[in-house]
């Protein structure tokens, strides 16, 4: 088939006829415009992870001088000024690229600093003539060196003005801020990740060049939504890392709240990536009036501005809070999937790439634009000294200078003249014919010759820079870990290795009890590096055995164990002397042979602990007749009344006096043995009948006296059965070596050593102080063998033999962050 074509009949105009291939042409214009949608709509490019609209306002506001610093203007402004400039497509299509730079709850790292209603995860925004808009401070670094040479700029669309063809992007912008995008026969969406461990990704990377993904992983976990929540079941994070895709379940964050005396709640305060509460909402109201779901007595959103998101669920009374849950992950976008296609423009070509690969693009992007920043950078520094030794030559023979200067016809003879006499080049003449007078003085002299040196050390320090691969990388990572430093932010999603069964697995498994596993027997455990995990009872046997791991790994010493069944409420004591109520059923659940807490999740990540300095000491039951024993940094100890603890998510066990904390907690019976030890290294236990139990708000009583200046580090109550084989393990120090400088010296001794005494009394001395040695930086009592283990969590050496109470130690070849006990 062909298509005709004329041009207008014009009797002085010869008829024109072309016959075209309808299929050859079809073919073509498809193409063409498939291409243009690809590079210059639809996909980022892997460099600066921004596609050319979003990469057009940035450098546009740029160029309008839209800084942090500088007030808002109209977001119409600049959507003209882009459009008039940059991106001839239509303000509603930049308007909406502006609008998601600016949301926090789409980005990770938002690059525009918005004022006014910029939308909702369940309404737009306000038009472009109510809201306005500026840079925000990362942006900053995005276009940071565009002045300098970094990158190539090429013709907008009617080659009036230039643009650069990628942005020098100071942080790995792809990664940290995601994208999705649909094209012409290829779509991308890619997750937002956390800054900081991006960066720490890209600076290992830097450093080991023939890097793993594991190591890479090591880093970047998996993805940090802006909206928190958690990621259920890390097989399909690490297939996205590996091949560039991937799928995984992301949940809402959901706590069983206490709302009125006989009510209880569901309380959802962070939710799934890109999911708004009225979704939910709407969800929940259709399965309810489809009777899909029940227990459910309403729903309210109380989301603010003070408090944040906060979604309340009421349970009907007699219903399970857990099991109703379990509906809703099934039911509504509570439980929410993602599916990463990490698609791309590499040189101009879609790739698909896999976290190396997408870091790997990055680094080499950044090498090249550190390498011509530098060589720009020297340019201007020999240009400028070659003026500076011109104006020198002549200050030196100023007299000749006017001389020569005053007897020429005119400045093009004089420009001649001084080149001859002075041996300068022509610039150099130039530049002495524009002197002003006031630059004749002594001090003008100094002056340049001072520049003149400065000049020559920073020419020969960008010349040692070039010319060592090395050293461009290692400013690279060092300018990497400054911009981490400057917006960085703590993780918000949490990681899991839990399973999610499929929908319609899920579906013919739901039964009158909605509960997706059985409440077994368990044992929750708390390692002395703040990781926290479950081990369940393996089915078939009567009682939970734990073996114990042969070969010792990251983070396996414990704090504090319980065995409990993983569908019950527990609680959780922290420095701050607060009891959080939680239950294990969403803990990792480690293997009984074996199991290694490298692979549990941080405790404060999954308590929710808004401080980081508060930490969780001890795992107590909230049905048991044993008491709750405390003890405090300023030397308090308080047991605890068993039972009738209050009824709320979380409350004080202990009032603590200012600038005083928790420093261990546990649970034991009168017939425990409570032991302190402080940083002056003495050591004092007593039996648990010694102090009486005392109702929460109560402050406790005097545990042991302390001299000035020391504080209790260690407290811990000892079983009976447990005496003959407790050992105390002492880590001597001066103050500055507290930071790791120095390991220091450590002891390991046997607890029968150590001779009671009573309560509120002085204690014996555990550790005799070399010379330089003032305090004790750890210290632990309990049954052997003790467990060191450093600040990142890898496994510490201990001395093999016991010592003698006040013995002075032995030295260590490394620094001893944590003492804890063995699994099993």
């Amino acid at each position: 088939m062909t298509a005709a074509s004329t041009e207008p009949t014009d009797p002085q105009i010869a008829e024109r006829i072309e016959d075209v291939d309808v299929s050859t042409e079809m073919q073509g214009s498809f193409l063409e415009y498939a291409y243009s949608v690809i590079y210059s709509r639809a996909l980022p490019d892997a460099r600066d992870g921004l596609k050319p609209v979003q990469r057009r306002i940035l450098f546009g506001m740029t160029e309008m001088g839209l800084r942090p610093d500088r007030g808002h203007v109209k977001s119409s402004r600049v959507v003209g000024e882009v459009m008039g400039k940059y991106h001839p497509h239509g303000d509603s299509a930049i308007y909406d690229a502006l609008v998601r730079l600016a949301q926090p709850f789409t980005l990770r790292v938002p690059l525009v600093d918005g004022h006014g209603n910029f939308g909702s995860l369940d309404d737009g925004p306000a038009a472009s003539r109510y809201t306005e808009a500026r840079l925000a401070a990362p942006a900053t670094a995005m276009a940071d060196g565009l002045d300098e040479d970094v990158v190539d700029f090429v013709p907008n669309y009617d080659n009036s003005f230039m643009q650069p063809e990628v942005m020098p992007s100071a942080f790995p912008n792809l990664l940290v801020n995601g994208a999705s995008g649909i094209a012409v026969g290829m779509a991308t969406n890619m997750a937002p990740h956390n800054l900081v461990e991006v960066a720490h990704a890209a600076r290992h990377l830097i450093e080991n060049p023939e890097a793993t993904l594991d190591e890479l992983m090591e880093f970047v976990p998996g993805p940090d939504f802006p909206s928190g929540g958690t990621i259920v079941g890390l097989d399909g994070v690490r297939d996205a890392y590996a091949t560039g895709r991937g799928s995984f379940k992301t949940r809402a964050k959901v706590a069983v709240e206490q709302l009125s005396a006989r009510k209880t709640g569901l309380v959802v305060t962070e939710l799934p990536y890109l999911v708004g509460p009225e979704k939910v909402i709407e969800k929940i109201k259709d399965g309810v009036n489809a009777k899909k779901i029940t227990g459910i007595s309403d729903v309210a959103d109380h989301t603010d501005r003070k408090r944040g998101m906060r979604l309340v669920i009421g349970i009907k009374t007699g219903f399970n809070p857990q099991a109703v849950l379990e509906q809703l992950y099934r039911l509504t976008p509570l439980e929410d999937g993602f599916s990463i296609n990490n698609v791309a423009l590499v040189d101009g070509q879609p790739q698909t790439l896999g976290l190396r690969e997408l870091l790997q693009v990055y680094v080499d992007h950044r090498m090249r634009v550190v390498t011509r920043r530098s060589e720009f950078r020297l340019a201007r520094r020999r240009e400028r000294l070659h003026l500076v030794e011109g104006l020198l030559i002549a200050i030196l023979d100023i007299d000749e200078v006017i001389q020569v200067i005053r007897t020429s016809d005119d400045s093009e003879q004089a420009r001649s003249r001084l080149m001859q006499v002075f041996d300068l080049s022509q610039i150099q003449s130039e530049y002495i014919l524009e002197l002003r007078l006031r630059r004749l003085t002594r001090f003008s002299r100094i002056e340049l010759e001072t520049e003149r040196d400065d000049l020559l050390a920073e020419i020969a320090r960008l010349e040692e820079l070039l010319g060592s691969e090395a050293r461009i990388r290692r400013l690279v990572a060092d300018e990497l870990e400054e911009v981490a430093d400057r917006f960085g932010t703590p993780r918000r999603t949490m990681l899991t290795e839990g399973r999610v069964l499929p929908a319609r697995q899920a579906a013919r498994s739901a039964t009158a009890t909605p509960l997706e596993h059985a409440d077994v027997p368990c044992r929750v455990l708390l390692g002395a590096t703040g990781r926290i995990a479950r081990v369940d009872r393996p089915e078939g046997t009567d009682e939970l055995v734990i073996t114990v791991p042969t070969r010792r790994s990251k983070h396996d010493a414990l704090r504090s164990s319980l065995d409990t069944t993983s569908r019950s409420e527990i609680g959780a004591v922290t420095s701050r002397g607060r009891l959080i109520r939680f239950s294990p059923l969403d803990l990792p659940a480690l293997p009984a042979n074996a199991p290694q807490l490298a692979a549990g999740v941080r405790v404060a990540d999954y308590l929710g602990l808004a401080d980081r300095s508060e930490r969780v000491l001890a795992i107590v039951s909230l049905t048991s007749d044993r008491p709750i024993v405390l003890g405090t940094a300023q030397g308090v100890v308080k047991r605890v009344t068993a039972g009738g603890y209050p009824n709320r998510p979380d409350f004080e066990v202990i009032s603590l006096k200012a600038g005083d904390e928790v420093v261990g907690a546990a649970q034991g019976g009168d017939d425990d043995e409570l032991v302190f030890v402080t940083t002056d290294a003495q050591l004092l236990h007593f039996p648990a009948s010694n102090v009486r139990p005392q109702g929460c708000p109560a402050g406790g009583m005097a545990g042991i006296k302390l001299a000035d200046g020391a504080r209790v580090i260690s407290f811990d109550a000892i079983k009976p059965a447990d005496l003959d084989r407790v050992v105390v393990v002492t880590v001597a120090a001066t103050s500055d070596t507290l930071l790791g400088a120095d390991p220091g010296a450590a002891k390991v001794s046997a607890f029968e050593e150590f001779p009671g005494k009573g309560r509120a009394t002085g204690g014996v001395r555990a550790q005799r102080f070399l010379k330089g040695q003032d305090s004790l930086a750890v210290a632990w009592v309990g049954p052997a063998p003790a467990h060191a283990l450093g600040a990142d969590g890898a496994v510490r050496g201990l001395p093999d033999a016991l010592d003698k109470r006040d013995a002075s130690g032995t030295p260590i070849d490394a620094p001893v962050a944590v003492v804890g006990r063995r699994i099993g």
